[in-house]
Protein backbone atom coordinates (compact mmCIF):
# COMPACT_ATOMS: atom_id res chain seq x y z
CA UNK A 1 0.00 0.00 0.00
CA UNK A 2 1.38 3.37 -1.01
CA UNK A 3 1.31 6.23 1.47
CA UNK A 4 0.51 9.75 0.28
CA UNK A 5 3.19 12.41 0.20
CA UNK A 6 3.34 14.30 3.48
CA UNK A 7 2.09 11.40 5.59
CA UNK A 8 4.21 9.51 8.09
CA UNK A 9 6.01 6.53 6.52
CA UNK A 10 6.02 8.06 3.03
CA UNK A 11 9.76 7.64 2.42
CA UNK A 12 9.74 3.94 3.33
CA UNK A 13 6.68 3.36 1.16
CA UNK A 14 8.22 5.29 -1.74
CA UNK A 15 11.45 3.26 -1.43
CA UNK A 16 9.51 -0.02 -1.66
CA UNK A 17 7.55 1.24 -4.66
CA UNK A 18 10.68 2.49 -6.48
CA UNK A 19 12.57 -0.77 -5.83
CA UNK A 20 9.62 -2.82 -7.09
CA UNK A 21 9.24 -0.63 -10.18
CA UNK A 22 12.99 -0.83 -10.91
CA UNK A 23 13.05 -4.63 -10.57
CA UNK A 24 10.02 -4.97 -12.86
CA UNK A 25 11.52 -2.71 -15.50
CA UNK A 26 14.87 -4.49 -15.51
CA UNK A 27 13.00 -7.82 -15.50
CA UNK A 28 11.10 -6.75 -18.61
CA UNK A 29 14.36 -5.72 -20.29
CA UNK A 30 15.87 -9.11 -19.50
CA UNK A 31 12.75 -10.94 -20.72
CA UNK A 32 12.77 -9.06 -24.04
CA UNK A 33 16.48 -9.74 -24.52
CA UNK A 34 16.18 -13.45 -23.65
CA UNK A 35 13.14 -13.85 -25.93
CA UNK A 36 15.13 -12.45 -28.84
CA UNK A 37 18.19 -14.51 -28.01
CA UNK A 38 16.36 -17.84 -27.65
CA UNK A 39 14.23 -17.35 -30.77
CA UNK A 40 17.10 -16.28 -33.10
CA UNK A 41 20.04 -18.02 -31.34
CA UNK A 42 22.01 -14.76 -31.57
CA UNK A 43 22.03 -11.48 -29.74
CA UNK A 44 22.08 -9.54 -33.01
CA UNK A 45 18.33 -8.96 -33.44
CA UNK A 46 15.70 -6.25 -33.09
CA UNK A 47 14.62 -7.43 -29.64
CA UNK A 48 18.14 -6.71 -28.38
CA UNK A 49 17.73 -3.14 -29.61
CA UNK A 50 14.36 -2.94 -27.83
CA UNK A 51 15.97 -4.31 -24.64
CA UNK A 52 18.75 -1.73 -24.81
CA UNK A 53 16.21 1.06 -25.25
CA UNK A 54 14.23 -0.37 -22.34
CA UNK A 55 17.28 0.15 -20.15
CA UNK A 56 16.74 3.92 -20.28
CA UNK A 57 13.51 4.04 -18.21
CA UNK A 58 14.82 1.23 -16.00
CA UNK A 59 17.99 3.23 -15.29
CA UNK A 60 15.87 6.29 -14.52
CA UNK A 61 13.91 4.24 -11.97
CA UNK A 62 17.21 3.05 -10.48
CA UNK A 63 18.28 6.68 -10.02
CA UNK A 64 15.09 7.21 -8.00
CA UNK A 65 16.07 4.31 -5.73
CA UNK A 66 19.60 5.67 -5.31
CA UNK A 67 18.25 9.15 -4.44
CA UNK A 68 15.94 7.75 -1.75
CA UNK A 69 18.31 5.14 -0.32
CA UNK A 70 20.11 7.29 2.31
CA UNK A 71 16.85 8.80 3.67
CA UNK A 72 14.48 7.30 6.24
CA UNK A 73 11.01 7.97 7.57
CA UNK A 74 10.64 9.71 10.91
CA UNK A 75 10.47 7.39 13.93
CA UNK A 76 6.93 6.34 14.80
CA UNK A 77 7.28 7.44 18.46
CA UNK A 78 8.18 10.99 17.42
CA UNK A 79 5.28 11.14 14.98
CA UNK A 80 2.88 10.01 17.69
CA UNK A 81 4.27 12.61 20.09
CA UNK A 82 3.80 15.40 17.52
CA UNK A 83 0.27 14.22 16.75
CA UNK A 84 -0.54 14.13 20.47
CA UNK A 85 0.93 17.55 21.30
CA UNK A 86 -0.35 19.37 18.19
CA UNK A 87 -3.74 17.97 17.16
CA UNK A 88 -5.05 21.20 15.63
CA UNK A 89 -1.97 22.26 13.62
CA UNK A 90 -1.49 21.46 9.94
CA UNK A 91 1.36 18.95 9.67
CA UNK A 92 3.46 17.12 7.07
CA UNK A 93 6.07 14.40 7.46
CA UNK A 94 8.87 12.65 5.55
CA UNK A 95 9.85 15.25 2.98
CA UNK A 96 12.99 15.44 0.89
CA UNK A 97 13.07 18.96 -0.51
CA UNK A 98 15.12 19.41 -3.64
CA UNK A 99 16.61 22.51 -5.20
CA UNK A 100 19.13 22.87 -8.00
CA UNK A 101 21.99 22.88 -5.51
CA UNK A 102 20.91 20.75 -2.54
CA UNK A 103 18.83 17.94 -1.15
CA UNK A 104 17.23 18.90 2.17
CA UNK A 105 15.55 16.16 4.24
CA UNK A 106 12.80 17.45 6.55
CA UNK A 107 11.26 14.95 8.96
CA UNK A 108 8.31 17.08 10.07
CA UNK A 109 6.73 20.50 9.63
CA UNK A 110 3.90 22.18 11.46
CA UNK A 111 2.06 25.23 10.15
CA UNK A 112 -0.01 27.86 11.96
CA UNK A 113 -1.16 30.95 10.08
CA UNK A 114 2.09 32.40 8.63
CA UNK A 115 4.48 30.39 10.80
CA UNK A 116 6.19 27.30 9.41
CA UNK A 117 8.30 25.28 11.80
CA UNK A 118 10.29 22.22 10.70
CA UNK A 119 12.50 19.49 12.13
CA UNK A 120 15.29 17.60 10.44
CA UNK A 121 17.19 14.79 12.09
CA UNK A 122 19.96 15.12 9.50
CA UNK A 123 23.21 16.67 10.68
CA UNK A 124 24.14 17.55 7.08
CA UNK A 125 21.34 20.05 6.53
CA UNK A 126 22.02 23.77 6.55
CA UNK A 127 18.99 25.07 8.44
CA UNK A 128 19.39 28.68 7.32
CA UNK A 129 19.65 27.78 3.62
CA UNK A 130 16.71 25.40 3.92
CA UNK A 131 14.54 27.98 5.68
CA UNK A 132 15.40 30.69 3.15
CA UNK A 133 14.71 28.28 0.25
CA UNK A 134 11.26 27.40 1.63
CA UNK A 135 10.51 31.06 2.31
CA UNK A 136 11.58 32.03 -1.23
CA UNK A 137 9.43 29.31 -2.81
CA UNK A 138 6.43 30.29 -0.67
CA UNK A 139 6.90 33.94 -1.69
CA UNK A 140 7.02 32.83 -5.35
CA UNK A 141 3.62 31.19 -4.78
CA UNK A 142 2.00 34.31 -3.25
CA UNK A 143 2.50 33.35 0.40
CA UNK A 144 4.20 36.53 1.57
CA UNK A 145 5.37 37.32 5.09
CA UNK A 146 5.73 33.66 6.12
CA UNK A 147 8.17 32.97 8.93
CA UNK A 148 10.15 29.72 8.45
CA UNK A 149 12.34 28.11 11.11
CA UNK A 150 14.04 24.70 10.83
CA UNK A 151 15.37 22.88 13.89
CA UNK A 152 17.84 20.02 14.18
CA UNK A 153 17.27 19.58 17.92
CA UNK A 154 14.10 17.59 18.53
CA UNK A 155 13.40 18.93 22.05
CA UNK A 156 13.65 22.53 20.87
CA UNK A 157 11.34 21.71 17.97
CA UNK A 158 8.78 20.11 20.28
CA UNK A 159 8.87 23.16 22.56
CA UNK A 160 8.08 25.33 19.54
CA UNK A 161 5.33 22.94 18.38
CA UNK A 162 3.66 23.10 21.80
CA UNK A 163 3.86 26.91 21.72
CA UNK A 164 2.27 26.99 18.27
CA UNK A 165 -0.47 24.62 19.41
CA UNK A 166 -1.22 26.90 22.37
CA UNK A 167 -1.46 29.89 20.01
CA UNK A 168 -3.74 27.91 17.69
CA UNK A 169 -6.08 26.92 20.51
CA UNK A 170 -6.18 30.44 21.95
CA UNK A 171 -6.80 32.41 18.75
CA UNK A 172 -8.18 29.99 16.21
CA UNK A 173 -9.45 31.74 13.13
CA UNK A 174 -10.49 30.10 9.88
CA UNK A 175 -6.98 29.97 8.38
CA UNK A 176 -7.04 26.23 7.69
CA UNK A 177 -7.34 26.76 3.93
CA UNK A 178 -4.35 29.15 3.97
CA UNK A 179 -2.28 26.67 6.00
CA UNK A 180 -3.22 23.80 3.68
CA UNK A 181 -2.08 25.92 0.73
CA UNK A 182 1.31 26.45 2.40
CA UNK A 183 1.51 22.70 3.08
CA UNK A 184 0.70 21.84 -0.56
CA UNK A 185 3.35 24.29 -1.79
CA UNK A 186 6.02 22.79 0.47
CA UNK A 187 5.02 19.25 -0.55
CA UNK A 188 5.36 20.24 -4.22
CA UNK A 189 9.04 20.92 -3.53
CA UNK A 190 9.52 17.41 -2.15
CA UNK A 191 10.43 14.22 -3.99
Amino acid sequence: MRIAKGKSGYIQSKKKWEITKTCLEFGMVLAVFLTGYFTTKTRLNLLTVAAVLGCLPAAKALVGVIMLFPHHSMEREKVEEIEEKAPTLVKAYDMILTSYEKIMPIDSIVIFENIVCGYSGSNKIDVNDTASYIKKMLRNNQYDKVSVKIFTDYKTYMTRVEGMENMAVAERKSSQEHEEGIRRTILSLSM
